[in-house]
Order: structure tokens, then C-alpha cells, then sequence
């Protein structure tokens, strides 16, 4: 039976090669240590490593940059964030997305902190205790801020491998094929390297564009022979379903907004919000908190990762502030300093508030 190209042996990865485009084109990005740092002797600070992978998960590198530089300006050190109270945190991660991942930061650094005496784990193994840390990011800090020999594979990486060894089937099905022909490749500069390849994905194997001529495995890449565009193969996505369901921004005489802190578990848990229905596979009728005169203002649409969510957006004036026992009234003047998440700033800015 004839190999897959999957199967088929290929040039193995040239990590000379790679580290020598990256010492001349590694991007600058401010949570890394330049590659002509790395050569004079300074080591990355795995407090940043680990903050920017953390912020990077399932966000970009352009969104992440003014939050990375407010936390490092907040709390420079993981014992600064340890200290740090959770709502805090919260306030300031809201518009990263993603909200689970600031409460396992608050908890990851109190971890490092009670744990390790404030001082990172060295090893991924060690790294894989910590909460919030999973197999890529504990093997990204390893490797780049003490370069553990250990393959450091995000969607660029999976990019880059899935045209170089031409995958004919989508990336989630050869995983461990890509892991295991980076780790075959991962040099005594690991952290380099990871980098490197990340950077390969992000500027020159990009999802649009393969610039194949400038690329440094250009000469043993199968998916450049053929047609790099082509790659990876792209898997069925299922079916985004639609929810519905309704806000309820409430205000009282003084032109305060009342806001209350979402449930501990679940979706946005912990995060601040107006007064909201149940998010149901059908649109219903409000049932309104209060009785008042109730304003519509029209529907937001917001889309998580799982669904796509229809926000009907209504506001009130209550005569009785007192009415509501299970939040807090804020001047909308000082809505910022909350940790509302994007869904419900745009609720509260189609009622005229954000």
C-alpha cells in the first residue's frame, strides 16, 4: 500500500537554518528577549514569558500588547500579582476575552507564589502543576525561558509543519506527527527556535500568503513543491448555533447604572454585568426585573467561541433603587474601572452608557 504524505519520510527540519533567519528577522515584541540578548547572556524573566502566553491564548499579538504593558505596570512581579486582589485582575483583563484564563492567572501566581517561594518552575513537568497551565504553555516557558529541549507547537508552528510535510488530512488529525518532527529539530538554542518558528508563521507562512523564497526551510518544504496554499487542509467546522436573550440596563434619579457580579461558575464567571435573562436556544419575550417603563434600544450581536449570541437591549428609570439588593449602582462615568466584559459594554453603550 502506498504511503500517505503524511507517512512519507521528509527532510527533517533545518533548526541551523531557522535560528539563522531568526537572529537577523525576530520580531519585536515586548514580553521577548532579542536573539542578540539571548547570544550576550540575558535570560528572558519567566514571569513575562508566562504572563504573555497566558494573554496570547486565543487572543493576537496586536490586542495583547496595552494589557501585557498595564499588568507589568500593576504588578511587575508574580508576587505583585499574587497580592493583587481577584476583581482587580478581572478589571483589568476585561476586553481580553477569555475570562476563565485572568482567574487562572490570579490563581497560577498565588500557586507559584505559596508553592515555589515566588520563583518559577524550571521544568515543564513542574510547570504542568500549576493551574491555568496546560502541554503548550508549559512547554513554552520552559523552552523559552530555560530552554528545556521540548517542542513548543501553536497554530503557527502547526501551519508551517502541516506545508512542509504537505499533511494531506486537517492538523488535528497528525498532532503528534508535528510534535514529534519539531522535537526532533529543537536545537540547544530551544527557546530560539520556538520562537523562531512561531515567527516563521506569523510573517512568512502566513494563512494568506506563503512567501516561500524568503522562507529558510524553503529547500526541503513538500507543500512548496506543490501548492503551500493548499495546506493545511481544512477541517469542518461545525455549526455555530444562535442563542437569544435579553439585558436589562437599569438606572435610578441620579442617572447611576446598576450592575451585579455574575455567578462563580460558567461562562464570564465572576465578571460584572447589567441584570441579564438566560441565554435559550429561542427568542422569547422579556421577563422584565422590575416593573417600569421599559425602553428598547435594539440587539446586540456577539459571538463567543461556541455560539453566537442575539441581545435584545432594553433600560429603565426606577423611582426605588432600593428594589435591587444583589449589585451596586455605578456613575457611568466610572464604568472603565469595572470588569465588564466586551459583550456587555456594548449593551451598555446601545442604551447610551459606554
Amino acid at each position: 500500500m502506498p504511503k500517505s504524505s503524511a507517512q512519507q519520510q521528509h527532510a527533517p527540519l533545518d533548526s541551523a537554518a531557522v535560528l539563522a533567519w531568526y537572529d537577523r528577522h525576530a520580531r519585536t515584541l515586548p514580553w521577548r528577549t532579542a536573539p542578540a540578548d539571548r547570544a550576550r547572556g540575558v535570560r528572558p524573566d519567566p514571569y513575562r514569558v508566562w504572563l504573555s502566553e497566558i494573554m496570547l491564548q486565543q487572543t493576537t499579538v496586536a490586542a495583547v500588547g496595552k494589557f501585557y504593558a498595564r499588568f507589568l505596570m500593576l504588578w511587575p512581579t508574580v508576587a505583585a500579582l499574587a497580592a493583587a486582589p481577584l476583581e482587580a485582575v478581572l478589571v483589568e483583563w476585561a476586553g481580553l476575552g477569555y475570562y476563565a484564563r485572568a482567574r487562572n492567572l490570579h490563581a497560577c501566581a498565588g500557586a507559584v507564589v505559596e508553592r515555589f517561594g515566588g520563583v518559577f518552575p524550571t521544568t515543564s513537568t513542574e510547570l504542568l502543576t500549576l493551574p491555568g497551565v496546560g502541554p503548550y504553555t508549559a512547554a513554552a516557558i520552559a523552552s523559552i525561558a530555560f530552554d528545556e529541549p521540548i517542542a513548543v507547537v501553536d497554530g503557527n508552528v502547526d501551519r508551517v509543519l502541516a506545508r512542509y510535510l504537505a499533511l494531506p488530512v486537517p492538523v488535528r488529525e497528525e498532532k503528534d506527527l508535528i510534535r514529534a518532527r519539531v522535537q526532533a529539530a529543537v536545537p540547544a538554542r530551544a527557546g530560539d527556535f520556538a520562537q523562531a518558528l512561531m515567527d516563521l508563521g506569523a510573517t512568512i507562512c502566513t494563512p494568506r500568503v506563503a512567501n516561500c523564497l524568503l522562507c529558510p526551510l524553503h529547500d526541503g518544504c513538500t507543500g512548496r513543491r506543490l501548492d503551500p496554499l493548499a495546506y493545511p487542509v481544512k477541517a469542518e467546522k461545525p455549526e455555530r448555533p444562535t442563542r437569544y436573550g435579553h439585558a436589562f440596563v437599569l438606572l435610578d434619579a441620579d442617572g447611576d447604572v446598576f450592575l451585579r457580579t455574575r455567578a462563580e461558575k460558567g461562562l464570564l464567571a465572576q465578571m460584572t454585568e447589567p441584570p441579564v435573562s438566560a441565554w435559550l436556544n429561542e427568542a422569547l419575550p422579556p421577563d422584565f426585573p422590575v416593573d417600569a417603563t421599559w425602553r428598547h434600544h435594539g440587539q446586540v450581536v456577539h459571538v463567543f467561541t461556541h455560539f453566537r449570541l442575539e441581545l435584545e437591549i432594553w433600560s429603565a428609570t426606577i423611582p426605588d433603587p432600593a428594589l435591587l439588593t444583589d449589585g451596586w449602582w455605578t456613575d457611568p462615568a466610572e464604568l472603565n474601572a469595572e470588569a465588564l466584559p466586551t459583550v456587555f459594554r456594548k449593551a451598555l453603550a446601545m442604551a447610551g452608557l459606554a
